[in-house]
């Protein structure tokens, strides 16, 4: 099915495993014009499909992989695609971005889009090259690694590929492209659920370019602004994630020991500087990415991947590991089986809480790191204790005890965010689709300590700007950008003058911007209908695609996502219940002498319901979904 704008291939390749067949499935402009791409496209298609409640380790499910419409087309920090499911973890949907090549090579092939149903009889790989496609026996590769796996196959090619972890469908299984993992929320369990151990793409097409001119001007102006702004052309290229480290422990918002604390008293050892100083080879980003914030690292003579900041909170302070050697390998053989490194570090940590309170004997301890790497092999393999721990916090708790401190929404592991020191962070939190994700939460945290110092504790203002910030970030990912460039967004002086007069000012009105917020948020596309300096991404898409693309109609396409996903979340079930946190979280103070130092997430949920325009239960009104142009839709 061709189409008649730039930035996208005009096809969407379907495979059904349990018999073979190919297909291609429907896309059309005006499913482009509403959907734009990325997680946005998939959540469609998964809300078109999975009309009824399922197991998402049947063959009924779907994995979808998409691409966004600057994908391929050179844009900054473009390189990425989205694999949305429905997740064995959460039981509701998943979407995992990932930086690999695969998204690039899937356009080479012709296609904006896969989607992998079924299941295979015998364990395949799937090889597509332009219009070809062959299914091939996996005997040989099935039980190793993924980066032995990846060795095997064809070079220059994309790929994905699961390692023992997804064969063995542990619930936060990942999938791995090149060296980047697409980690959350267990999608690698449903790729070996469908005996697919590997996709391999490949082609010859290009992306055809609707403004040439028009977008060379807009990516000149883009890469300046990233490379000039003291957190995309300073912090990241310098220390990476990592680098966002020692700001979060300052602000309290470091996890440690299971989210008792937001601080950890060995943070320096496991720092971004301490990493750079020590241990950091050369820097890596993906392909397109001026900001370059990926580590190049050594471990056991071999030059490989350095952990993002994510792993050095869950694998370190929140287990109390200062060892940051210890964090460097751990990182590498959890990548080689294939797991989520945020969840296996929760996991562990609840599970060592369970032991220290006498819940579950179990033989961890907080600060005792001999016999983890056993560990991680035996969640993989889902050997003793390991099949258990494979199953995830949530399950843990239903089985021992230890809701309150079981650190989880909708059944995913938070981030390495502790939201009691940022607590419109915790409100993202518990209202994202996906469940524990400091992104689809919106990262408020940003305003909250780590780029601005608006207020952390206050309740004000946190539910508009949480909805705007989850709207643009879903706009920014179906369009195919990394959602670091959003960093740019804040204006560099107010980050790098954080004490002036200016900057203190304006984290005191961003307290009281609640109603301003709130009445852009509601404002028709048709007054908004402009392009802002410091979000080039609409006009990017543009001029690669020639939409009639805005700010106005590109804040609407977040909006149209974040709801179609809470949609198919609430026909699988979803209650206002499920947008919750543990009770350490919202009940028990951080600093035992400030009231204010707990999510008081019942007062802001109310508060982002109303303002999201759904109801007391979570749902959405029929007004909001007629203003979407979803009321007939879904």
């Amino acid at each position: 099915m061709s189409t008649k704008y730039g930035g996208y291939m005009g096809k969407v390749l379907q495979i059904d495993l349990s018999n073979q067949k190919l297909s291609e499935y429907p896309w059309t402009d005006q499913d482009r014009e509403l959907y734009l791409g990325g997680k946005i496209m998939a959540a469609k298609i998964l809300y078109d499909n999975l009309t009824t409640k399922i197991d998402p380790l049947s063959a009924a499910n779907l994995l979808v992989v998409t691409t966004g419409p600057l994908t391929g087309s050179g844009a900054p920090s473009s390189s990425r695609f989205n694999i949305s499911t429905l997740s064995p973890l959460t039981e509701f949907i998943a979407s995992s971005n990932c930086g690999g090549t695969f998204g690039l090579f899937l356009k080479k092939a012709g296609y904006d889009a896969l989607i992998l149903g079924g299941k295979a009889a015998k364990p395949v790989w799937i090889e597509i090259h332009n219009e070809t496609v062959a299914l091939h026996a996996a005997d040989a590769l099935w039980g190793k690694t993924t980066g032995e796996t990846q060795k095997l196959l064809q070079a220059d090619t994309g790929k994905l590929v699961i390692g023992p972890a997804g064969e063995n469908l542990v619930r936060y299984a990942s999938i791995a492209s090149g060296e980047r993992m697409a980690g959350r929320a267990g999608i690698g369990a449903v790729m070996g659920s469908k005996n697919l151990k590997a996709v391999v793409v490949s082609g010859d097409h290009t992306v055809r370019i609707a403004d040439r001119t028009s977008m060379k001007k807009i990516y000149q102006g883009w890469l300046k602004q990233l490379r000039q702004h003291p957190l995309t052309g300073n912090l990241l290229p310098k220390l990476g994630t990592a680098g966002l480290l020692v700001p979060m422990n300052a602000h309290k918002i470091l996890a440690t020991r299971n989210y008792q604390y937001g601080q950890y008293k060995d943070f320096e050892l496991i720092s971004g500087k301490t990493l750079a100083e020590k241990h950091l080879v050369k820097n890596r980003g993906c392909q397109t990415c001026p900001i370059q914030c990926g580590r190049v690292v050594r471990v056991e003579g071999r030059e490989v991947k350095g952990p993002e900041l994510e792993t050095l909170g869950l694998l370190g302070s929140n287990l109390e590991n200062n060892d940051l050697e210890l964090i460097l390998k751990w990182n590498l053989l959890l990548d080689e089986l294939g797991m989520d490194t945020i969840s296996t570090g929760s996991t562990l940590a609840f599970a060592m809480e369970l032991q220290e309170k006498g819940l579950w004997s179990n033989g961890l301890q907080f600060g005792q790191t001999a016999n983890l790497e056993n560990i991680f092999a035996d969640i993989a393999y889902r050997r003793g204790i390991g099949d258990l721990l494979a199953e995830g916090t949530k399950r843990l708790a239903k089985r021992f005890g230890g809701q309150a401190f079981a650190i989880q929404a909708k059944g995913l592991e938070l981030a390495a965010y502790e939201p009691r020191g940022a607590v419109g962070l915790g409100l993202g939190y518990a209202t994202a689709n996906r469940g524990g994700c400091h992104l689809n939460a919106g990262y408020l945290v940003i305003l909250e300590g780590l780029g601005l110092n608006m207020d952390p504790h206050t309740p004000k203002a946190k539910a508009a700007l949480t909805i705007t910030l989850q709207n643009i970030m879903e706009a920014v990912s179906a369009g195919g950008s990394c959602v670091f460039t959003l960093f740019a967004m804040i204006p560099s002086g107010l980050v790098r003058r954080p004490n002036r007069y200016l900057t203190r000012l304006v984290n005191q009105a961003l307290k009281h911007s609640g109603g301003m917020v709130h009445l852009i948020n509601k404002l028709s596309a048709k007054f908004l209908a402009l392009n802002l300096p410091l979000l080039p991404q609409s006009s990017a898409i543009r001029s690669v695609t020639g939409l009639p693309m805005n700010f106005g109609k590109f804040r609407d396409i977040g909006e149209r996502g974040f709801t179609l996903e809470r949609m198919f979340n609430l026909r699988l079930g979803l209650t206002a219940n499920d947008d919750s946190l543990p009770e350490r979280l919202t009940a028990d103070l951080q600093d035992p002498h400030d009231q204010r130092t707990r999510v008081p997430l019942d007062e802001m949920k109310q508060e982002y319901y109303r303002k999201r325009g759904w109801d007391a239960e979570g749902r959405p009104r029929a007004k909001t979904l007629r203003r979407l142009g979803l009321l007939e839709r879904v």
